[in-house]
């Protein structure tokens, strides 16, 4: 009976399969193709060679426009591979990786065909997993990524062996002066993002201590929540959606009106008023399959999707003894810390509990996820700890389970294992 029981825990799971290369989804457009379709920006420049000569990028400064971000002026130029002999190419475990051009000079700075950024010098050499946010306006998008990555690069990456490290020093810049140092520092509440601010992307790689196992690519979009309701402002981030290895799609209990009215909770404004700012998460749903799930095969997803019910604290105010909804001991209220595996004991109570949850307060939402997506989980979590007053958080900024849905989404994508504990 040990021997079998042993056996039975200690089954191998199926290992992420390195191949020689992958194709490359872009971080900051989103556009997917093969390594060889990458091109290249000249390290110097000649006034005697207009093809080496400073000159606007219209690629680039087009992708900046949609952003809001200055254009830029003059860069060095743009090599395509293709006007470079072969035996110029500079190929490294079968991806493309340099350039030497008709001067002698090399150069690897990688950019993408679509949009002219350079790319993560990863690219190509390791799956380019993206994990993408949705959710509806005043979800919590903001405060949630910025609870992450803060969790990740302080305790989780430790735990499994990792270390979770923006792409660059101007992601790291903006990601401290804009998010971190706010909330984690002052205690400041995120405004929302709003909708005519959009943002590029923040890119982190969760990068392991053992080289064979290849980094992991996290994209966060801060997307404006009213935008997931707009179609036209969808559109610009449907090839982010559509690429993504991974979801979370997050859920304010506020967004469901079942929950709403046991809450009666008032934020300084008319009750009517702080109600209509809600979009349903339903709303949300439809939206997606409007621009991206209706368009894939039999109109589903096969993406890892994280359903995550934000503001867990905000439950407290429902718990009783014996109540169809929460109860004093609930999963929901206790922290969980993983280490090198997926808890899987952990794990199941949470999804449980939380999918059943979700069934009794918004069935129809629910529903209409099992229509759509065909590998989901459940999970709540509280970014702060406790629920905000005025804009403040009110002690240190205490997050309650921030890490499970990546962790979960991590196992799916079989860079972790799962376990019983």
């Amino acid at each position: 009976m040990f021997t079998f029981l042993k056996q039975l825990f200690d089954r191998k799971e199926p290992e992420m399969e390195r191949l020689p290369f992958y194709d490359i989804v872009c971080p900051y457009c989103f556009a997917k193709y093969a390594p060889d379709q990458v091109v290249f920006r000249a390290t110097h420049h000649r006034e005697d060679d207009e093809d080496y000569a400073l000159q606007e990028d219209e690629m680039l400064n087009q992708y900046r426009d949609k952003f809001g971000l200055e254009a830029i002026e003059e860069l060095e130029a743009v090599i395509e591979p293709d006007s470079v002999p072969e035996e110029y190419h500079l190929i490294v475990d079968d991806v493309l990786v340099g350039l030497t051009d008709r001067y002698g000079k090399v150069t690897k700075r990688r950019l993408c065909p679509h949009c002219h950024n350079e790319l993560p010098i990863t690219a190509g050499k390791a799956p380019s997993n993206i994990i993408s946010i949705v959710g509806a306006s005043q979800v919590g998008k903001s405060v949630y990524m910025t609870s992450l990555i803060h969790t990740l690069q302080h305790s989780t990456a430790s735990r499994f062996d990792a270390a979770c490290m923006p792409l660059n020093a101007e992601i790291s810049r903006r990601f401290r002066e804009q998010y971190e140092a706010p909330l984690f520092e002052r205690g400041q509440l995120l405004d929302s993002t709003q909708k005519e601010k959009r943002q590029e992307p923040y890119i982190f790689q969760f990068i392991f201590k053992d080289p064979s196992k290849a980094p992991l690519s996290l994209v966060f979009f801060d997307v404006a929540g009213e935008g997931m309701v707009d179609r036209d402002y969808l559109d610009l981030y449907a090839a982010h959606i559509k690429n993504s290895s991974g979801i979370l799609f997050l859920v304010d209990p506020l967004q469901i009106r079942t929950i709403r009215d046991k809450i009666r909770i008032h934020m300084g404004d008319e009750e009517g008023e702080f109600t209509a700012r809600y979009d349903e998460p339903r709303e949300v749903l439809i939206t997606l399959f409007e621009n991206f799930i209706g368009y894939q095969q039999q109109s589903k997803t096969d993406i890892p999707t994280a359903i995550v019910l934000t503001k867990s604290d905000m439950l407290h105010s429902l718990k009783e003894e014996d109540s169809d909804y929460i109860r004093p001991n609930s999963n929901v209220f206790r922290n969980v810390v993983h280490r090198q595996v997926l808890d899987l004991v952990e794990f199941e109570n949470i999804n449980g509990e939380v999918r059943r949850f979700i069934e009794k307060v918004d069935r129809p939402f629910k529903d209409a996820l099992e229509v759509y997506f065909t590998n989901t989980a459940y999970f709540a979590v509280s970014a702060l700890g406790s629920n905000p007053v005025e804009q403040k958080v009110s002690g240190l900024v205490t997050p309650i389970r921030v890490d499970e849905p990546f962790i979960w989404l991590m196992h799916q994508l079989q860079y972790i294992k799962g376990r019983e504990q």
